[in-house]
């Protein structure tokens, strides 16, 4: 550990105050600095009770509005012994801190400009907007490879499946963010994005064997720890192959997720990688982390494989409980800890907590600003993909297209219950370009429904727009479509009949679902700056320059049809 290395570079003055913190530091306190809780109430009591009872060393909370989250994350700093590291899932934009923060675009849209400038754009709109609100470390970036199309977890939260690409975009992302004075966090070691599983369920794998990753993960990662990413994130994804070529005696039962894995994180990531900063586990409430041992074990064993910061608890004083026996009967050492809480301190001074004026940093006018609208609706004009043009039938005109069908998929409320209409804003936008738009409802279709005359559905409308949003989630296993009972009534059925286009403004792998639609667009975002640049593509207003991140034909041959 050289805290005066990449990435924390520290001065003297930075060092002396990380020792000296250290060695005011208590056991108790020591044990409390492994722990990064989820913040589930913003009432100052339980604030204050979280600091008082285990002295944390830092906290995330979930998106609010944006005065709370400034209050609370101000009532944190000026009450905390010791700076704190606040952070926000800042993935696609400022609105991974604040409600009214701007969406940027998903990683994948970033992708598909094909424009490393849209990278630091982005590291540099949630740099922004998440320290207004007094965020200091993003969740962020995800340079995972999406290399299967089945994974329901990586998909437009990366920036596709060319560890080229992937690379120059983390690494973009990573300089971007911490040129503004806050810490990025490099996700999922070693890799999601190979097998088909969700690390939230189930204990995921990446089943490459060495040589392939260091061909691909291993050189997307040197990459940004080479550019200074101060953290990395440890992921329940097991690698086996690489796990048993550095430990050579493991079983298979003994393997274990990369969060539990000391050859992957001392022997790979540290030493062969060369990563001096700090490790952070993924959330360790994910079955992918609960299923490896017993809980009362995996806690101290984290920390004592080679993470330095233990991230959200099943029960926090269960946690601390388990910490602290695994200190006592030695699954972890006093050695280990002081050079856990040490790196986690360097962390804190490398972004200069110590000496910064939390205050003089909270500014609601920057989140959700203009500049940075005009930012993202320039990602949103310059990625929207069109995959598929058969027929030729763009662009729309009101001669020949004014009587449009929009058949709206998806559209799933978010994990906090947050609900939005991608096709409702889809029809507002195109009646406002002077069409005459009908939402098709299939909730209440029966058997009699499906029997309608080919003859006069066509006579109704002049052409069928799909619009679908099935995004990333935990506990959401595929991103498939479910098509209406009866017999997929709401499938595209009739695309030989009538001009029908399908737009995707989340997953980019629908042809497999729709293989014979003639016209197929990938948006990636369904935020309101995409959905109304679709529709300005769709009327030849702008052009389609998007470049498709991922193979949008699934490797089908009837997809190209």
């Amino acid at each position: 550990m050289n805290l005066r290395a990449n990435p924390f570079y520290l001065s003297g003055e930075d060092i002396a105050w990380v020792e000296q913190t250290l060695s005011g530091m208590s056991l108790e306190e020591k044990i409390g600095h492994l722990f990064c809780p989820i913040g589930l109430s913003s009432e100052e009591s339980d604030l204050s009770k979280l600091l008082e009872d285990y002295k944390p060393a830092g906290v995330m909370f979930r998106p609010g509005p944006t005065e709370e989250v400034q209050s609370v994350h101000r009532y944190l700093q000026s009450h905390s012994k010791i700076p704190m590291l606040i952070a926000a899932n800042l993935e696609s934009g400022g609105n991974g801190s604040a409600l009214e923060g701007t969406e940027f675009g998903r990683q994948m849209q970033v992708g598909a400009t094909a424009d490393v400038q849209m990278a630091t754009n982005l590291g540099t709109v949630v740099a922004k907007e998440g320290r207004a609100v007094g965020c200091n470390w993003a969740f962020a970036p995800v340079i995972d490879i999406d290399y299967n199309p089945h994974n329901p977890i990586t998909n437009t939260r990366t920036y596709g499946s060319d560890p080229e690409l992937v690379g120059a975009m983390g690494k973009a992302y990573v300089e971007a963010v911490q040129k503004q004075g806050m810490a990025t966090s490099i996700k999922h070691f070693p890799g999601d994005g190979v097998d088909y599983r969700d690390q939230h369920l189930v204990l995921s794998v990446n089943s490459m064997k060495p040589e392939e990753w260091d061909r691909t993960f291993g050189e997307v990662y040197q990459q940004s720890i080479d550019a200074g990413a101060l953290t990395v994130m440890a992921g329940h994804i097991a690698m086996p192959e690489y796990s048993k070529q550095l430990n050579p005696a493991l079983t298979d039962a003994e393997v274990m997720p990369a969060s539990l894995a000391p050859e992957l994180l001392n022997d790979l990531l540290r030493t062969k990688l060369g990563f001096n900063g700090m490790i952070v586990s993924d959330a360790t409430s994910m079955v992918g982390f609960t299923v490896a041992m017993k809980r009362e074990e995996a806690v101290p064993k984290c920390i004592a494989a080679g993470c330095d910061l233990f991230l959200f608890n099943k029960d926090l004083e269960e946690d601390v409980r388990y910490m602290r026996q695994g200190i006592e009967n030695g699954l972890l050492t006093l050695e280990r800890v002081d050079e856990a809480v040490t790196r986690t301190l360097a962390t804190k001074a490398a972004l200069g907590l110590h000496k910064r004026d939390l205050e003089a940093e909270l500014d609601s006018s920057v989140v959700g600003c203009e500049e940075h609208k005009r930012m993202a609706e320039q990602c949103a004009d310059k990625s929207i993909t069109l995959v598929k043009n058969r027929d030729d039938i763009l662009p729309l005109n009101l001669e020949q297209h004014s009587r449009v069908l929009l058949i709206g998929l998806g559209d799933d409320p978010d994990m906090f219950g947050h609900e939005s209409s991608t096709v409702e804003s889809f029809k507002s936008v195109l009646e406002l370009h002077g069409f005459h738009a009908s939402i098709y409802d299939t909730s209440e279709f029966t058997m009699r429904d499906m029997l309608q005359s080919v003859e006069d559905f066509v006579a109704d409308y002049d052409v069928v727009i799909y619009v679908a949003k099935y995004v990333t989630a935990s506990n959401k296993t595929t991103l498939r479509i479910n098509w209406a009972r009866p017999m997929g009534i709401d499938a595209p059925w009739f695309s030989e009949e009538i001009p029908t286009i399908f737009v995707s403004f989340g997953s980019p792998y629908h042809l497999m679902d729709v293989p014979r639609v003639p016209t197929y667009i990938n948006a990636y975002t369904s935020n309101q700056v995409t959905i109304n640049a679709v529709a300005s593509k769709l009327i030849g207003h702008t052009s389609f320059t998007g470049i498709s991140p991922v193979d949008a034909f699934v490797g089908q041959w009837d997809t190209r049809i």
